[in-house]
């Protein structure tokens, strides 16, 4: 908002000054000539937000001279910035990344709980009397974190899982913008779903058809997947929790499964891996980053493939229940402290204190193709009669000098739309691409399907998707492509599974875009 559309509603606010009551704040140029009158909404230590009889201005600070109970202190303002969601980034990623944070700008950072319990982080300048900046966390879940900001109780959302329909109506009817658009979200780490036992528990691994049918009470003794002659126990996170919600949305809904009334939910993820720690005939789901007392469970198919949770798989989507962590963002301006921290969270330095954390960072990883042998033994073994030795031998011959890059590509169940994680992924490259990370190098997407139809069909549009992920990469370099980099494409189709396609999370694993680098 300009200053001179604040100019033009101003003078009109002077013919109807006489109506307004409740005002608590007005701002006059140093002309004296404009003068606003409303409600203060907030100041970032720049701007004054103000509810006027003509909607919500936003006024630049350094035009205007300030009157009325309501003005901030100009000399040691603290910008204050309130977070709400997910406990376990409350916990664990944010104040790592503050602390990281405060270290590379030279401040420090204190932390206590308010009088409600919640944490509170400050951040202190040398010779400042008043802190720069205060970090309010609500640790609850993701649902909650959304409603608060419908509500206008927080600023930033701390959230486990994309946004949903209903909570986008929300935002959009208290006039928070579209929070589905690219600069509203951004991933700031990743991490996963996984099937927890404790470390005596004999069972090795389990089937995702396996584990709803657990939870929805229908296996309730472990003989039934080869363990002990002992009852189960359940326990899974809050039923408003972004792992609880990732869990209904990734393996209960899809099953349509209805949960046992035997389950028992935990508020705190870290609780729950406490339970079932202590307790040898459990299995609960928890978040993969909790794992120091538990062990955790690979999810296998009928085919024989076994995938596990782990920092590379989780970075290439390759383990099916990913669960990245994002930050979702109103459309409002907020202080300069929070814009620097956010920037912060996509650095180089950040992805340091994700990983020092427990989480999985971002950044990219090269993988040879010589330490994925499971991923070559299962192209062998799952070839069908349509994948002929001949081309798996030309996708050997292909890949074999190249790098497997950590950054993949999915797409969303019954759509053409990348899923949140690749989004994340496709700026996240046109980045690289565009630092010169890439200069002289030839990237190649490569893109791969399911089983499921002709082998022939199925190479095809594996190949478009290829295309589809290389042009959008494109797109999302905001000035040129350097010419040293080479973007080609190719796909091999079903010719190296991921998983067993006789689930759906089988079949989603497999249809992808990965990246080789050469």
């Amino acid at each position: 908002m300009t200053f001179l559309r604040v100019a033009v509603a101003a003078l009109i606010s002077l013919t109807l000054s006489k109506n307004v009551s409740a005002q608590d704040i007005t701002l006059t140029s140093h002309d004296g000539k404009v003068e606003v009158v409303g409600n203060l909404l907030g100041f970032d230590g720049e701007f004054y937000r103000v509810d006027t009889p003509f909607g919500t201005l936003t006024v630049d600070g350094s035009g205007v001279t300030c009157d009325g109970p309501a003005c901030p202190s100009l000399t040691d303002f603290v910008a204050e910035v309130r977070f709400s969601g997910s406990s376990v980034m409350a916990e664990k990623v944010l104040p790592a990344l503050i602390t990281g944070f405060a270290r590379q700008e030279g401040l420090l950072a204190t932390s206590h709980d308010s009088e409600s319990g919640n944490l509170v982080i400050e951040l202190q300048k040398t010779g400042r009397n008043a802190p720069l900046g205060r970090f309010f966390f609500s640790a609850n879940n993701t649902g909650q974190g959304f409603v608060d900001l419908t509500n206008n109780e927080t600023d930033i959302v701390m959230a486990l899982r994309e946004i949903r329909d209903d909570e986008q109506t929300a935002a959009e009817a208290a006039g928070l913008g579209d929070l589905t658009h690219v600069r509203r979200s951004r991933v700031v780490a990743l991490d996963a779903l996984v099937p927890i036992v404790a470390m005596d528990n004999p069972v090795r691994q389990i089937s995702p058809t396996d584990l709803v049918r657990v939870f929805a009470g229908e296996i309730m003794n472990w003989a039934e997947l080869g363990g002990p002659d002992a009852p189960i126990s359940t326990y899974l996170p809050s039923a408003g929790s972004g792992l609880a919600q990732i869990a209904e949305d990734q393996l209960f809904v899809p099953s349509d499964a209805a949960l046992s009334e035997s389950v028992v939910r935990h508020i705190h993820s870290g609780s729950l891996v406490q339970k079932v720690a202590k307790d040898p005939f459990a299995v609960g789901l928890a978040s993969q980053a909790e794992l120091d007392t538990v062990r955790a469970l690979p999810l296998t198919g009928g085919c024989g493939h076994a995938l596990s949770a782990t920092r590379q798989t989780i970075k290439t989507e390759d383990y099916p229940l990913t669960s990245p962590m994002f930050l979702y963002l109103p459309n409002r301006r907020l202080p300069r402290i929070a814009r620097q921290f956010l920037a912060y969270t996509q650095s180089d330095a950040a992805q340091l204190q994700i990983r020092n954390s427990g989480f999985v960072d971002q950044a990219p990883e090269m993988m040879q193709i010589g330490l994925q042998g499971d991923r070559l033994a299962n192209a062998i073994a799952s070839g069908g009669p349509e994948v002929g030795l001949d081309e798996l031998q030309r996708m050997i011959e292909t890949l074999r000098p190249l790098s497997r890059l950590s950054l993949s590509f999915r797409f969303e169940a019954g759509s053409s739309r990348p899923d949140a994680q690749s989004r994340s992924n496709i700026r996240q490259l046109a980045q690289q691409i565009e630092s010169g990370a890439f200069d002289a190098r030839k990237l190649t997407f490569v893109g791969f399907s399911d089983g499921d139809g002709p082998a022939a069909g199925n190479a095809r549009i594996a190949l478009l998707r290829a295309k589809t992920v290389r042009n959008a990469v494109v797109a999302a370099v905001e000035t040129t492509v350097p010419d040293s980099v080479e973007l080609n494409v190719d796909a091999f189709g079903e010719a190296m599974p991921m998983a067993c396609d006789d689930t759906n999370w089988g079949r989603k694993v497999n249809r992808r875009v990965e990246v080789w680098v050469e």
